[in-house]
């Protein structure tokens, strides 16, 4: 591929293998994401979901394969703060400490200086992020004492206060109330429309129905992918969840 097609990928992952001390978690794995595009990562526990995410932040190094963003290399993506990503399960202590507006500016961390100390664009970044997820009221208040969904909110709002062109998301919504689901739903078709792409692992087949453009099916390799319309079978998912039925595994379709 040459220079200038490469580059019009915001995503360009190509032929990617992950080891863990001598097993095989992910191999010959595939992606390309352009600006504004949706994809649903869909696959079972254990299916590789998780490895694809940390190979395309840098959280492990692949064995095999080449992984561009922005045309770019994952070194000068990092630098770059190109790739936010929201973990299914957040790695900051509940009962630490620390507020809504304290998990937010998290986000800007690297872009500041190495004391941290927020500039008047920092700030801005951060209200912004907390309105756009409706907790405004609540930016003062410890985590501790946040329902789920609110939670959720705050670590997509840090997500969103970095201002990444890419966010990749574990997982967004589990365990949310239903204000939670339609806020996110609504933020990532917004997302959409201001040109960021957005992967997202979830096992709510709805939601990939809904508004994802394409979906990956995995079961440690890439099973299908593309347009979801086109992929998004009962056969594809059949293969991609062990040859459990459809039906089974969420239902039978409407």
């Amino acid at each position: 591929m040459d220079e200038l097609n490469y580059k019009s990928y915001r995503i360009d992952a190509e032929n990617i293998c992950v080891d863990y001390h001598g097993k095989v978690a992910l191999y010959d794995a595939n992606l390309r994401l352009k600006a504004g595009q949706i994809c649903g990562l869909v696959g079972m526990n254990g299916a590789g979901k998780t490895t694809f995410f940390n190979a395309l932040t840098g959280f492990v190094n692949i064995s095999k394969g080449k992984i561009r963003i922005n045309g770019e290399s994952l070194r000068i993506a990092q630098q770059d703060q190109s790739i936010a990503y929201v973990p299914q399960s957040e790695g900051i202590d509940s009962q630490f400490p620390v507020s809504v507006w304290d998990v937010v500016m998290m986000g800007r961390y690297g872009s500041m200086n190495i004391l941290r100390s927020p500039r008047e664009s920092d700030i801005q970044a951060v209200k912004d992020a907390i309105e756009r997820v409706d907790l405004m009221e609540l930016s003062s208040t410890p985590i501790a004492n946040l329902s789920g969904g609110q939670r959720k909110r705050t670590f997509l709002a840090r997500a969103i206060a970095q201002r990444a062109s890419i966010l990749l998301l574990d997982e967004p919504f589990a365990g949310v109330d239903i204000r939670t689901e339609k806020l996110i739903s609504e933020l990532f078709i917004q997302f959409k429309n201001e040109g960021k792409t957005i992967l997202l692992s979830t096992h709510d087949m709805i939601h990939v129905r809904e508004f994802c453009d394409l979906v990956l099916l995995i079961n440690k390799t890439v099973v299908a992918y593309g347009e979801t319309s086109e992929v998004f079978t009962p056969e594809n998912i059949t293969s991609t969840f062990g040859g459990m039925s459809p039906d089974v595994l969420f239902g039978p379709e409407s």
